[in-house]
């Protein structure tokens, strides 16, 4: 049974799905801003994050946020993070493959987790303890033992171009095991899929906090796992990230740290 505050989560997810399906077909007519290189947000983007305080707050007015758009919002041990629309790229192109992302942090651990996708409604919740579920059918990683066969799910680091070399050579090593790669947008729905067995296994660099926040929950209590490209388990600092299966995890740990510089097996 949904905790209470994964209920809350799940009323804001709705509430910013309906702003997002609403201006779906207005794209052209949108406010767009580029935050920095390549890094886009638009109007929509504003008004479902709104949506999305205004319930925690009406149900949560002590919690902090932590919201992409708004940046921090007060300060404790418990700490909303949200990402109105994961995909904002795929979004503005029409490109039907995009996310609502909740989570809520005890001091820095994710206790609660939602991820919306408003276009096919489905629906990804977690709770600690509690597992992980799509629309109310429990969801379990993958059982495979190897990446041989495996689809591996991936995003590239327009933030961060810097390690570009670095991503390409861990994905010509590992598209040499595994069956393939796919990059589709939505770091959160990737998580979300990785949860539900549809991906073997995710990695890529440069996340921030709101990107995988309810995802990295849902991978746990879907029975599997997460760490950085050394290894180390728990939501990384640098936002290089690994999840799926405990031997997907292992396999693609192995050879993402081989391929990786220095300055990304950092903590």
């Amino acid at each position: 049974m949904p905790r209470p505050a994964v209920n809350v989560a799940v009323r804001a997810a709705r509430a910013a799905g309906n702003v997002i399906l609403r201006y779906m077909n207005r794209i052209d007519g949108l406010n767009i801003v580029e935050k920095q290189r390549m890094d886009f947000a638009s109007e929509v983007d504003r008004l479902a994050e709104a949506e999305i305080v205004k319930e925690l707050r009406r149900a949560y007015p002590s919690h902090a946020i932590l919201a992409e758009e708004s940046g921090a919002m007060g300060k404790g041990p418990l700490t909303w993070v949200i990402d109105p629309l994961d995909g904002t790229h795929n979004y503005l192109r029409g490109i039907p493959h995009f996310s609502v992302s909740i989570a809520l942090l005890e001091k820095g651990e994710p206790v609660y987790g939602v991820v919306f996708d408003p276009l096919r409604g489905e629906l990804f919740t977690a709770s600690k303890g509690d597992g992980a579920y799509l629309n109310d059918r429990r969801i379990r990683v993958s059982k495979r033992e190897d990446l041989g066969g495996a689809m591996i799910a991936t995003g590239y680091p327009y933030r961060q171009r810097q390690h570009l070399e670095a991503q390409l050579n861990m994905t010509r090593v590992l598209l040499g095991q595994a069956e393939d790669i796919r990059r589709s947008g939505s770091a959160a729905l990737d998580l979300s899929y990785v949860a539900a067995g549809r991906y073997d296994g995710y990695f890529e660099i440069g996340l921030k906090p709101w990107d995988m926040a309810a995802g990295v929950l849902l991978v746990r209590e879907a029975g599997g796992r997460y760490g950085d490209f050394a290894g180390r388990d728990g939501i990384p600092a640098s936002g290089n990230i690994i999840a799926g299966n405990l031997h997907v995890v292992q396999a693609m740990t192995q050879i993402i740290g081989a391929q990786s510089t220095p300055g990304l097996l950092k903590a």
